[in-house]
């Protein structure tokens, strides 16, 4: 793969940085440190490996963090106490709560306890009304919006263009759907139950892989001349290495434009996430 074709995260997140500190220095002058809430159950690596980027994400940009952590004894009350207090707290703009929850949580009820001004990844009810209907409160989820801002970092037209969303969850696969809409793009989902997938997603001009399978869209899924955004985040016991969805491997001739894994969209979130807690506080202020 050609260097020049690969969208590099670190580039985006990088200058929505610099945006963002200006705006949190902005926001100092005011007498207002926006601050970030970070609300965890038990000890999941990936949890703990997004929550030290995000800790590092904030202090370097002079965002305040604090932690609360629940054994995976807790109930569902008292997460649900914890969220209460935190939507009380002036002083906390934003709240990052990891998922899944324990089987025994109703993850809906507990997601939808947090005030949707609060809500900095676009958990509750509030933040999808938002996504769908631009009015409201509420967060778009960070990797849904990442995937908007590398493609106009890169000045790569959305409007006009074919897109094929591969995936439909809650946390990738419909909000950026509503995202790309919401530019003016014409969007096509694919899931599980789609025939002829293939065919599908070779007459996109972006396709966005999010369906959480390790390299399951190969060259078949592709033809020339495709931007492809590989949401996916796997690890392959056979590679013995971080893949995405897509087989990076054998895109060439196919992509004029693709984001590595890892490197790409994950590497955008936590710029993301620090955005929202920026935004929330200043929506405090007007």
């Amino acid at each position: 793969m050609n260097m020049e074709k690969l969208l590099k995260g670190k580039i985006v997140a990088d200058a929505l940085d610099e945006k963002t500190l200006v705006r949190v220095g902005k926001l100092k002058e005011k007498g207002l440190v926006p601050k970030l809430a970070i609300v965890r159950v038990g000890e999941n690596e990936s949890d703990l490996s997004y929550e030290r980027g995000a800790l590092k994400r904030c202090d370097k940009l002079g965002i305040e963090v604090e932690k609360h952590v629940l054994d995976m004894s807790c109930s569902q009350e008292e997460l649900i106490d914890v969220i209460h207090s935190l939507n009380d707290d002036k002083s906390v703009h934003g709240v990052l709560m990891f998922r899944p929850l324990p089987k025994s949580f109703d993850e809906d009820v507990v997601c939808n306890e947090l005030i949707a001004k609060k809500d900095v990844d676009g958990i509750t009810r509030g933040s999808n009304a938002y996504i769908y209907s631009s009015k409201g409160s509420g967060f778009e989820p960070c990797t849904a919006g990442a995937v908007i801002d590398i493609l106009k970092h890169y000045d790569i037209d959305i409007a006009g263009k074919k897109v094929v969303v591969v995936g439909r969850s809650l946390v990738i696969g419909k909000p950026v759907s509503m995202l790309f809409l919401n530019e003016n793009a014409t969007v096509t989902i694919c899931h599980s139950k789609t025939k002829d997938m293939k065919e599908i997603t070779k007459s996109a001009d972006i396709v966005v892989a999010a369906i959480g399978k390790a390299e399951f869209l190969d060259d078949e899924f592709f033809s020339e001349n495709q931007i492809i955004i590989d949401v996916g985040i796997n690890y392959s016991d056979e590679k013995k290495k971080l893949v995405g969805d897509v087989n990076f491997e054998n895109m060439e001739g196919k992509a004029i434009a693709i984001t590595p894994v890892p490197g790409g969209v994950g590497s955008v979130t936590t710029a993301e996430l620090a955005k929202h807690v920026v935004m929330a506080a200043e929506n405090l202020t007007k």
